[in-house]
């Protein structure tokens, strides 16, 4: 993993409250729903209460549930996406004893981290993939937002494949926005485009069941999507994200956890590609696979190997 770092905490910590805040509802099959799931895990695993907020948006909601927090007298807070990194960065200092987590987003400051999945890699093998199964040679993704590096990822690993291959993207601009995504996937289909990558975990189960019905290809994100149709599914774009909530709040603990970015990616064990579905034979599998296998062990991708 690789390490941006601010101060460095020097003594060990009791951990008895985390608090985590969810931009959505825990039921959304995707992003918090695996949000929930590694907070019921640290809850049992460290033996700390976790106090749970949900549909936390706004900075005054924010700031209301934080000071909550604070009179509870939690330690560490847990904001469950990018959109919590400037909030925490614009109040940490009203909160000296409180360190904040959140995901994705460029912090600094001593009480402030940001956890990162550098999505730019499980994009480029997803995109190798998909240009490797494509019988159209058109394949396409829906993502969210124009910043998430796995979308410029899965466009350089199609094409470093297949040069020919037609890469279409198009965003979003919303993390849960069912209707307009639909509509991407519906243009994207009149234009022969045959594999779908939903790069975004609040409407990526919309698009792989409409992908299903057309009798498509789709490669999951977040989660393993296999149990959605194998025939259906290639493969999926897996981030652990319960992994890393068990690394802070640890090294928290043990008064070790960096301020700063931290960077995590196949190499920590936290992304991974998941399982296979009927449409990638044994061979393609076993091709990707040492493609993964030499860029864990060498930090390289295809692309940069001569």
């Amino acid at each position: 993993m690789v390490f941006l770092v601010g101060c460095v905490q020097a003594q060990e910590k009791p951990l008895e409250k985390v608090g985590f805040l969810l931009p959505h509802p825990i039921d959304d099959q995707g992003w918090n729903a695996k949000g929930y799931q590694g907070m019921l895990k640290l809850q049992s695993s460290l033996d700390v209460d976790v106090l749970i907020k949900e549909d936390i948006r706004s900075q005054q909601l924010v700031r209301e549930a934080i000071d909550e927090f604070s009179e509870e007298e939690v330690g560490l807070i847990f904001g469950h996406s990018h959109l919590y990194a400037d909030i925490f960065m614009d109040i940490k200092d009203e909160y000296p004893d409180i360190h904040f987590i959140s995901f994705n987003g460029e912090v600094e400051g001593d009480n402030v981290t940001s956890l990162h999945f550098d999505g730019y890699a499980m994009g480029f093998f997803a995109g190798m993939l998909a240009s490797e199964v494509s019988d159209s040679h058109s394949v396409g993704v829906i993502a969210a937002f124009p910043f998430q590096p796995e979308v410029q990822g899965f466009e350089d690993g199609a094409k470093f494949h297949l040069p020919s291959v037609t890469v279409k993207v198009d965003f979003v601009e919303s993390w849960v926005d069912e209707e307009e995504a639909l509509k991407i996937f519906r243009d994207m289909n009149r234009n022969n485009v045959d594999i779908f990558y939903p790069a975004g975990d609040g409407y990526h189960l919309t698009i792989i069941e409409e992908v299903k019905k057309e009798g498509l290809h789709a490669i999951g994100y977040v989660g393993d999507q296999l149990d959605l149709g194998e025939s259906t599914v290639l493969t999926s774009t897996v981030q652990e994200v319960e992994k890393l909530y068990e690394y802070a709040a640890t090294r928290y603990q043990k008064g070790e956890l960096e301020s700063g970015n931290i960077y995590f990616d196949f190499q920590d064990d936290v992304i991974t590609m998941g399982k296979y579905g009927q449409g990638v034979s044994a061979s393609t599998q076993e091709w990707l696979e040492g493609h993964i296998s030499t860029y864990i062990e060498t930090g390289d991708l295809p692309n940069n190997l001569n």
